[in-house]
C-alpha cells in the first residue's frame, strides 16, 4: 500500500465515521438522552435549551468536517496542502480535545483516550501526506490572470 492509498483510507474513516453525526441534528432530544445517558453513561442529558443548541451544532459540525476529510481523499495530490494543513489540526485538536474533556470533569481515561485518537490521526495524516509516490508527476494549476487575459500556471507539489 502506498502513503497515498494509506492517506486516502485514513481520511475516509475519519469522513465516514464523523458524517454518523449527521441523524443527530435532527433526532428527538429523547434520543439524545438515551445516548447520552444508557451508551456514554454520562448520567440524563440536561434539559436546558443550550444542551440541545451545543449537541446539534456539534453533530453538524462534525459531519461537515467528515464531508470536508472524505472530499480531500478524492484528490489527495491536489489537496495535498490541505489535507496537511488538517493534519496539523488534528494534532492539536487532540491536544484541546483532552485539555477540554478534562476541565468538564469527565473520567481521565475518556479524555485521554479521545485526546489521542484525535491527535494519532493528525500524525498519521502528516506522516503519510509527506510522503510521496516516487511516480506523482508535478500538478500544475492555474493560479491567476495575467494582464493579456492568459491563465499563468503554478506547481503544485
Amino acid at each position: 500500500m502506498s502513503a497515498d492509498q494509506a492517506l486516502v483510507a485514513i481520511l475516509r474513516v475519519i469522513g465516514l465515521a464523523e458524517l454518523f453525526a449527521l441523524p443527530f441534528v435532527f433526532v428527538p432530544v429523547t434520543w439524545m438522552g438515551l445516548v447520552h445517558d444508557h451508551v456514554l453513561g454520562l448520567g440524563p442529558f440536561p434539559q436546558q435549551p443550550i444542551a440541545e443548541y451545543l449537541a446539534r451544532h456539534l453533530s453538524a459540525l462534525y459531519a461537515v468536517h467528515g464531508a470536508m476529510g472524505f472530499a480531500l481523499s478524492l484528490d489527495v495530490p491536489r489537496y495535498r496542502p490541505l489535507v496537511r494543513l488538517l493534519g496539523w489540526c488534528h494534532l492539536g485538536l487532540g491536544g484541546a480535545v483532552a485539555w477540554t474533556d478534562v476541565s468538564a470533569g469527565l473520567h481521565p481515561l475518556w479524555a485521554v483516550g479521545e485526546g489521542l485518537v484525535v491527535g494519532t490521526c493528525g500524525v498519521l495524516i502528516l506522516v503519510f501526506s509527506n510522503r510521496r509516490n516516487p511516480n506523482e508527476h508535478q500538478r500544475r494549476a492555474p493560479t491567476g490572470v495575467s494582464r493579456n487575459g492568459e491563465e499563468s500556471e503554478q506547481e503544485l507539489s
